[in-house]
């Protein structure tokens, strides 16, 4: 079974987030990137699927500048076999939908079975794109999926609902799974496979990205306010004033 993985880079959550001058973006001078937490979930998941058919190749697909090719590469140290990076200098405010468009322009070609994505991103958290490729691709589609059950003949998804209600879901191949953060223990990378990851293939092809759909208007830290109220009324009275507060205010009813 051939099956990609999408990854995305994040900065950091240990960085120091102070927002850009233009209000647009984090400034990302001084910040540390990491793969996002998500998608080890997604890796994990590919590479215990091939382990248990006994065949296959896992793809490791990012998007972004130069510096993505290190949780490409991180990718390949946990035992993928090649990569593929869609090289943009500027990765910031692209909507998931050119994001998804771009990353399934390179993947056409390829035939995939599967693809895997994390949940969400740590940064934007939109959680779109894996889902907006299988769509492009006209594959089916899953998201939150908590177990799979693969193999050569059938994929069967088991899909979290709310309340703690699951869902399982059998799909025709190929298909595009969004993997819920939790639905296994990613392994870490060993030695071997770090000093084998520098030797494996990373293609790199350029993106097109033109004009998006979409786009964040302003970043901005929210601002508290504290704000207290005296109730000195009679006893009814108090108790309609905080049960109106708790209704129309926290809004716990």
């Amino acid at each position: 079974m051939k099956i990609a993985v999408l990854v995305k880079q994040v900065i950091g959550s240990e960085s120091a987030l102070k927002i850009s001058s233009d209000q647009k973006w984090i400034e990302e001078a001084n910040a540390t990137f990491v793969m996002n937490s998500a998608d080890n979930y997604a890796i994990e998941e590919a590479m215990q699927i091939k382990e248990k058919l006994g065949d296959g190749e896992v793809v490791i697909v990012s998007m972004g500048p130069q510096r993505v090719q290190k949780v490409i590469r991180e990718g390949l140290s946990k035992g993928a076999d090649r990569g593929i990076h869609i090289e943009t200098p500027n990765f910031k405010n692209i909507d998931p939908l050119k994001v998804a468009k771009n990353i399934s322009d390179a993947l056409d070609q390829e035939s995939f079975d599967l693809i895997l994505s994390g949940l969400q991103s740590d940064d934007v958290g939109m959680g779109q794109t894996g889902i907006l490729v299988g769509e492009l691709l006209n594959m089916s589609t899953a998201t939150l999926a908590i177990e799979t059950d693969i193999d050569q003949e059938k994929i069967k998804v088991k899909r979290e609902l709310e309340s703690g209600w699951f869902q399982w879901v059998t799909l025709d191949a190929p298909a595009s799974v969004s993997i819920q953060s939790g639905i296994n223990q990613p392994r870490y990378p060993s030695l071997k496979g770090i000093m084998g990851a520098k030797k494996k293939e990373i293609k790199v092809i350029s993106a097109s990205i033109g004009d998006s759909k979409q786009s964040l208007d302003k970043i901005y830290i929210p601002q508290k306010s504290k704000e207290t109220e005296v109730i000195n009324t009679d006893v009814d009275s108090s108790v309609d004033r905080i049960f109106e507060i708790l209704r129309s205010e926290i809004k716990v009813f």
